[in-house]
């Protein structure tokens, strides 16, 4: 692949922030606004509103995106009373999703209900696929009934044609925290998770694991650099290869209100290392990114985004 896409949310408090926006990149380093800084595509059913983003390229060449349905600015201090814990236990059941068979031309939004009255809000969805089972996981964050809608954990459910869907399960949770924002890589033949812990390390934490849905042990390396920033108000990882073999992880820094937050990107030589060093100077954004994911693309692809979304 020689081209990146970001697909992604702004942080607004109006609803138009709270839609899907792409970025582009040839190089993994320097970043560019699609459509004018415009969505490309809105959410129309839900709340009307769609956060934390991903999106995967399928071994049949469809793309899917899929995201939190969540609007801030819509329903915080209406329906959810301006109340965070009201919006972790009672909203949306639901992620919203797109498919594409360019990148260009996507599907009418549809709701797929993943989770029961047992669960909480259904949080920040990834996707990765299985080659042991060749079926997509997507896991996400929720709360629960069975601990009294207390510390989230990580659920998933598989999937071959992201129409049906298996009865979703725990993938892990985390002693004395909740836990959000998983991102799982494969990387010769072992399995890279990150995970937003929200104590007992409040930040971003790093597993590893030799199967996909077992048992991982945290990477201390990783610890030791998180431990060098200095504060712990970063969240939604997403992480790709660059084309000198690198690893680059994108953080979403939230610790600052308004221009400062967004995005911030780190290099490792190898992602087993853990040796994850943060490289601002490196790298340039058009505006603050908030949580989506990267995907590599070829220049066609990339060549056509563009010319499909200039000007408008």
């Amino acid at each position: 692949m020689e081209a990146y896409l970001f697909v992604h949310f702004k942080e607004k408090k109006t609803p138009d922030g709270e839609q899907v926006y792409f970025a582009l990149s040839t190089d993994g380093f320097n970043w560019e606004a699609v459509n004018g800084e415009q969505p490309v595509l809105w959410s129309n059913l839900g709340e009307k509103g769609v956060r934390d983003h991903t999106i995967i390229r399928t071994h049949n060449g469809k793309f899917y995106i899929l995201a939190t349905d969540l609007s801030l600015a819509n329903c915080f201090h209406t329906k959810y009373k301006g109340d965070w814990s009201n919006i972790g236990r009672d909203a949306s059941k639901c992620l919203s999703l797109w498919e594409s068979d360019d990148l260009v031309n996507w599907s009418d939004q549809r709701m797929i209900e993943l989770g029961d009255t047992d669960f909480g809000c259904l949080w920040a969805p990834d996707v990765i696929y299985d080659y042991q089972n060749e079926d997509y996981v997507i896991h996400w964050s929720s709360s629960h009934a069975s601990n009294n809608y207390g510390d989230k954990a990580i659920y998933y459910t598989r999937t071959k044609d992201f129409d049906s869907f298996s009865e979703p399960r725990m993938l892990c949770r985390k002693d004395g925290s909740g836990i959000i924002d998983s991102a799982i890589y494969e990387e010769n033949g072992m399995y890279y998770r990150f995970l937003k812990s929200e104590a007992n390390p409040a930040g971003i934490i790093l597993q590893k694991g030799s199967t996909l849905t077992g048992e991982y042990t945290r990477i201390e390396a990783f610890d030791e650099e998180m431990a060098k920033l200095g504060h712990s108000a970063y969240e939604a990882p997403t992480a790709f290869k660059l084309s000198n073999g690198k690893w680059c992880l994108m953080l979403d820094f939230f610790g600052v209100e308004g221009e400062g937050q967004g995005y911030v990107p780190f290099i490792a030589d190898e992602i087993d290392t853990g040796r994850f060093i943060r490289s601002d100077e490196s790298f340039s954004f058009p505006y603050g990114f908030k949580h989506g994911t990267v995907l590599a693309i070829t220049m066609e692809e990339y060549n056509r985004i563009k010319e499909a979304f200039a000007g408008q």
